[in-house]
């Protein structure tokens, strides 16, 4: 028997265009941000610490895994900074692999009606700009090992 493949509800492709106005970034919710072992590596280098000065003064244990912490009152990312009058990724260039998918997260892509909810309340970016097609979607989402494919 073949298993029929699902068609996503948003086959037709999806526009997104960055603000970079934090609002992935941001609270007043909190997450999480997983890094895997290499990300860790590549933002210590980035940072000038060693590896174990960044779990120390940035990241959290949970589970098996490892977050990026959060300001306690914001719920912001930790690396997320303001500068020049708006909000900034101060590890844009090596930051992990799920900001780099951001908004394409499962969660976002539910269905249409999540999708521009997202867009409503956290990313003025959704729905604007440059078309994403489904094929380039669905890699962005699968990209968990970035830094073997840059750009």
């Amino acid at each position: 028997m073949v298993k029929k493949k699902k068609t996503r509800w948003y086959v037709g492709g999806l526009h997104f265009e960055c603000q970079r106005c934090g609002g992935c970034c941001s609270g007043p919710g909190e997450g999480y941000i997983w890094v895997t072992r290499p990300e860790i590596e590549l933002i210590a280098k980035f940072l000038e610490i060693s590896p174990g000065e960044l779990r120390r003064d940035y990241l959290k244990r949970v589970g098996l895994r490892t977050t990026i912490i959060e300001h306690d009152l914001t719920k912001d990312c930790i690396f997320l900074r303001k500068i020049d009058g708006g909000k900034k990724c101060v590890i844009y260039s090596v930051r992990p692999s799920q900001c780099r998918s951001w908004p394409f997260w499962p969660s976002n892509l539910a269905d249409a009606g999540t999708w521009n909810k997202t867009a409503q309340e956290k990313c003025p970016g959704i729905n604007r700009g440059r078309l994403y097609s489904y094929e380039e979607i669905e890699k962005i989402k699968k990209n968990k090992k970035w830094w073997q494919n840059p750009k």
